[in-house]
């Protein structure tokens, strides 16, 4: 393992970078402030910008660390955030981790999710070395397990009352990628993924 921090990334729609402070009005005008979003997610709906301002602050103090993975997806044709990716917890043992991620509404279904996916994906199984990713949703939240399936992640199994959400205890449906899964999948894209920006 060789963490490496939440380093900038470009795909061909997006940027992938650290927050700034200077994201929060337009974090909380696009996904912090949404109930739709917020629906499956543990954390509630902020009820003003002051709210986004304080967990921003927080998120900037966690990036001196080498283990904190958490990106700002910003969309290049608006040059706007409108969502986040972040590996929400890790296991240095075995080499795992587990990711977490939200979008604007407005921007769902567009492929925005994978395509930011897969470059962290790659980040983290070749440039950090981890062995296993894994996420899990809401079984109610189908659109979330769409995403983990273009990821080439493989469904491990439906936990009963395994979850708590703004929705309350739920069931969750768990996905997983191996290093040799995603070696297998995207033998022919590898270095197509992404670019690191300076």
């Amino acid at each position: 393992m060789k963490h490496m921090g939440t380093s900038r990334m470009e795909t061909g729609r997006l940027l992938l970078r650290r927050f700034t402070m200077e994201d929060a009005a337009l974090m909380y005008k696009n996904w912090a402030s949404d109930d739709n979003v917020t629906k499956y997610l543990t954390w509630p709906t902020h009820a003003d910008v002051s709210v986004t301002r304080s967990v921003l602050e927080h998120w900037l103090s966690e990036y001196h660390e080498p283990d904190f993975y958490n990106w700002c997806i910003e969309l290049k044709e608006i040059g706007e955030p409108i969502g986040n990716l972040s590996v929400v917890s890790h296991d240095d043992k075995t080499a795992s981790a587990a990711l977490g991620w939200c979008i604007g509404a407005r921007w769902w279904s567009r492929g925005i999710m994978p395509e930011a996916g897969k470059a962290v994906l790659q980040y983290l199984f070749q440039e950090v070395g981890f062995n296993r990713i894994i996420a899990g949703h809401d079984v109610e939240n189908r659109r979330s397990g769409r995403v983990m399936q273009k990821l080439g992640m493989i469904q491990e199994g439906t936990f009963r009352a395994s979850g708590r959400n703004n929705r309350g205890v739920v069931d969750m449906v768990m996905y997983s990628i191996l290093r040799e899964d995603y070696e297998k999948t995207y033998a022919d894209t590898m270095q197509l993924t992404w670019r690191r920006k300076s």
